[in-house]
């Protein structure tokens, strides 16, 4: 088991909190006796959210916003982090954002700030925690990436790019830490019904969308922490999903991009 028992003097660290899957996956770890560090920009809702899993739960909830496309405040966010007098049981970088249409037509900061936020901040927060989870000798990381991280896609492609450099960049360092009691896992959804998809300008997409086609929120947070708990390297929630993936990983792309093309456009 990679991801240790709950315990008094430890906490794991949630990012993109405040809704969503990192919202339940608070609720779940919560519910296993897991005291929880919440990041996010919206204080109330973190707030909110603390006090609940507090009164329902008795653990301990620490809410910490932040904005982690800014590097500075990344690194507020790390010394406050130690301030806790705790130590980190596993760290779950779940914030992220998507947007959706043709690169050359969209707001340019927008692009920029998607990759500070779904590939920087990561890539910062698991730096700053993993030698101190090796050092230990045990601890388990949740890097949230997804289906889209297995294939380039026309219309999403900053978005797709994103997400696989979480998968590459978490499947390479499960190989690396091989051995040394700390695991890492992707988590690779594929549609959620959550506030993501509104936000990506995909909401009156996901509506439309067979449930066959979408995996509820509680499914994909229970598979994520039993994923982290067994130490597995990647979790795709959904047999379909499973398919897809595949499907992205070995269709030659000169046969997907096109088909991926006129899939998105008729979106």
């Amino acid at each position: 088991m990679s991801l240790p028992q709950p315990a008094a003097d430890a906490t794991i660290l949630i990012t993109g909190a405040s809704s969503g899957i990192g919202e339940e996956l608070a609720h779940q770890l919560a519910a296993k006796g897991h005291n929880v560090v919440l990041v996010a920009r919206r204080v109330d809702r973190l707030r909110a959210l603390a006090d609940d899993l507090q009164r329902r739960h008795g653990i301990r909830a620490d809410v910490l916003p932040a904005d982690l496309g800014d590097p500075a405040a990344r690194e507020r966010l790390v010394t406050e982090i130690d301030g806790l007098d705790l130590s980190m049981s596993a760290v779950i970088n779940n914030a992220g954002f998507g947007g959706s249409g043709f690169f050359a037509r969209s707001d340019q900061e927008t692009e920029r700030e998607m990759v500070r936020v779904n590939v920087d901040a990561l890539h910062h927060l698991t730096g700053a925690f993993v030698p101190g989870l090796v050092e230990r000798g045990e601890g388990a990381v949740l890097n949230v990436a997804s289906l889209a991280a297995s294939q380039p896609l026309p219309l999403f492609a900053t978005y797709a790019a994103t997400k696989a450099f979480v998968l590459s960049f978490s499947e390479a360092l499960h190989a690396e830490l091989s051995g040394t009691g700390v695991s890492v896992t992707a988590l690779c959804p594929g549609p959620v019904p959550t506030e993501f998809g509104e936000r990506a300008g995909m909401g009156d997409v996901e509506e439309t969308l067979p449930s066959l086609a979408t995996v509820p929120v509680e499914q994909v947070a229970r598979e994520a922490i039993e994923g982290m708990e067994r130490g597995r390297r990647t979790v795709t929630p959904g047999i379909l999903m499973k398919g897809a993936s595949l499907a992205g990983r070995y269709t030659p792309r000169a046969i997907l991009l096109p088909l991926t093309k006129h899939g998105m456009r008729a979106i």
